[in-house]
């Protein structure tokens, strides 16, 4: 029984950036003996071949060696090995240099026909490292498979758990312009594919494709990854504008709503960002002038954030997508309508004691 550190920990090591997750291979054997080594493993997943131990994802490899295990990864970035018995480092032929020159290099195209999630994975590390060059090869294989349709067999939550990861990358947007690039955002993200080819709105607002805009809000947002599916969703109204009106979008938030809450739940996202998102998408025009709303306006708009709790993020949102920062004194206004009580006698009165707690309310804000 030969064990190995593989994939992306000791890519991060050599690299010397913190590590997160450890995956190790087992090769020369059988689920038995490793049980009776790992006691206490348990099976994750469909497979047969796949346990956590103490934390550690385990796999079960049932190839020749660590060689051919290695042939199999999807990057060769990600194509290194340590072997755990002497702390010697194994490689791709290729891998060592491609880490040395940045570069985002396929191992093999079968391998991402064998499973063309990898067509997400590798737009993921584009994101999560924006300073590597995409290799045309990998572009290559990733446009021949999106141009297939190969990707809408996958699961779901596959698909969902690299977009969020995605969003927790440094340089999110660049995920989103490689799918577009390669013709595979069809069909988990459908509703942005034509996006390149639409203004993001008239000059001198904008000079840039809705997809260019997007990406680039999701960049601003880098390091709050609900903000930037929030980015993501913020103006995925604007795709469904009639092309007579553009570069115009009237309408496009009260638009966006139902395309960013379908996206969401087909990705089968966490209610948190399927909720985020369509409030993104239907609220964001209304905060971005938060300014010069009326004083009713304010409170309606606070306090239906307040419920999703999303306050903070909106207006976080409103700072990448237009430069206006309301956040402090967003926060500020809803600590004063959060304040407002009603009196004991004025309760239990249905629509008139919530009347009366919006005069109340409204009235923490003209003081």
């Amino acid at each position: 029984m030969k064990k190995y550190l593989v994939g992306g920990a000791v890519r991060d090591t050599i690299l010397g950036r913190e590590l997160h997750d450890r995956d190790f291979v087992i090769v020369g054997a059988s689920g038995e003996e490793f049980l009776t080594t790992y006691r206490g493993a348990k099976k994750v997943g469909k497979k047969d071949c796949v346990y956590v131990y103490k934390g550690d994802e385990y796999t079960l490899s049932n190839l020749s060696g660590i060689h051919e295990d290695l042939l199999h990864r999807d990057l060769t970035i990600n194509a290194f090995a340590k072997d755990e018995d002497d702390g010697s480092i194994i490689s791709h032929p290729d891998a060592p240099g491609d880490l040395e020159n940045k570069i985002l290099r396929p191992v093999r195209e079968e391998n991402f026909l064998n499973d063309p999630l990898r067509v997400f994975r590798a737009a993921r590390f584009a994101s999560e490292f924006p300073g590597f060059r995409v290799h045309p090869e990998l572009i290559r294989i990733m446009t021949r498979i999106g141009e297939k349709g190969l990707l809408g067999g996958l699961a779901a939550e596959r698909v969902g758990n690299e977009v969020i990861k995605a969003c927790s990358a440094s340089a999110p947007g660049r995920f989103l312009r490689l799918l577009s690039e390669t013709s595979a955002l069809t069909p988990w993200l459908q509703e942005i594919k034509d996006a390149k080819g639409i203004p993001a709105g008239p000059a001198p607002f904008h000079n840039e494709s809705l997809l260019e805009h997007t990406a680039a809000v999701m960049d601003k947002l880098a390091g709050l990854p609900l903000c930037v599916w929030m980015g993501f969703c913020h103006d995925i109204g604007k795709t469904g504008s009639p092309k007579e009106s553009l570069p115009a979008h009237h309408g496009h938030g009260k638009r966006g709503r139902t395309p960013a809450e379908k996206i969401g739940v087909r990705l089968r996202l966490p209610n948190k960002y399927i909720n985020a998102g369509a409030v993104s998408a239907e609220k964001h025009m209304t905060a971005s002038v938060y300014d010069k709303l009326k004083t009713g306006s304010k409170v309606r708009l606070l306090m239906m954030l307040n419920r999703h709790n999303l306050i903070r993020e909106m207006f976080e949102v409103v700072k990448a997508d237009k430069g206006t920062d309301f956040i402090e004194q967003a926060e500020e206004d809803a600590r004063r309508i959060l304040s407002a009580k009603l009196p004991e006698e004025l309760r239990g009165k249905g629509s008139e004691s919530g009347e009366k707690l919006f005069q109340l309310q409204c009235r923490t804000l003209t003081k």
